[in-house]
């Protein structure tokens, strides 16, 4: 009997999170609901906040008639969503926080910008356990939501660590073509394209960010591996980014520099 809260980055009224919203609703034993995500599309917004301005939530009908469970839209990005839902926006505190179902992929490299994977990250930060879930496509969101479900009924016999952050991606076919699941690392991508130059009605130059790189490491044990092989992949993150093998190389350096 949980008290949950979805958020994503795709927006409140996003496919993925009502879809979510609804097998929840339909499976699962819980004491609140609660989606509370951003107004708009704020895709790769990643770990930012909003310090400049107010946030506001405004509450939308849920699809159901159900007092447990509420709809919340904030003017702001994942992380503001889940830091407002945890620390002060709600009556009470979430129990778990669950960002998804992404439309596409969160894998590899993408973890850096992807706003779904910040918003869990954000619950964890704040001591909440957290899975960001995303659907490597468009279109079979019904069997990331299944993927989910079967991981939180086992959840309880996990031990995951204090620091763990968990990143499932799912391929995007119906379940009855889902081979499994596989526990997976992040692969790696290629540089991303080159931007798109145009020019605006009035002639005058505008960018466009390139579509991300084509995986350049989706070796065995990765998660592109097990999603090209119609696997769901799930990702054990770490928030502890220190790289403890130059820690002796700069260390030398230290010790001998003049400074």
């Amino acid at each position: 009997m949980m008290k949950i809260l979805l958020s994503n980055d795709d927006g409140y009224f996003a496919t993925g999170i009502q879809i979510l919203f609804a097998a929840i609703q339909r499976e699962m034993d819980f004491e609140s609901l609660v989606i509370m995500a951003p107004e708009r599309n704020r895709s790769a917004a990643s770990n930012s906040l909003t310090l400049l301005e107010p946030l506001r939530l405004h509450e939308h009908a849920s699809s159901v008639k159900d007092e447990r469970c509420k709809v919340f839209s904030v003017n702001g990005t994942p992380t503001d969503c889940v830091h407002l839902g945890v620390n002060g926006g709600l009556d009470y505190q979430p129990d778990i926080v669950l960002s998804g179902i992404n439309s596409g992929a969160n894998m590899g490299d993408d973890v850096i910008y992807s706003g779904t994977v910040a918003a869990a990250t954000e619950a964890r930060f704040l001591g909440k356990p957290s899975i960001a879930i995303s659907l490597c496509g468009e279109t079979h969101f019904e069997t990331a939501a299944h993927v989910l479900l079967t991981f939180l009924q086992d959840l309880p016999k996990l031990a995951l660590s204090s620091n763990t952050v968990i990143n499932i991606n799912v391929p995007d076919v119906p379940l009855s073509d889902l081979k499994g699941i596989k526990v997976t690392r992040l692969g790696c991508r290629h540089v991303s394209e080159p931007i798109v130059s145009q020019n605006d009605p009035r002639g005058l130059p505008i960018h466009w960010i390139g579509p991300a790189g084509k995986a350049s490491d989706s070796s065995e044990g990765t998660d592109f591996a097990a999603v090209e092989s119609g696997y769901a992949s799930i990702t054990p993150l770490k928030i502890d980014l220190t790289n403890y093998q130059m820690m002796s190389v700069l260390e030398d350096w230290a010790t001998e520099s003049a400074v």
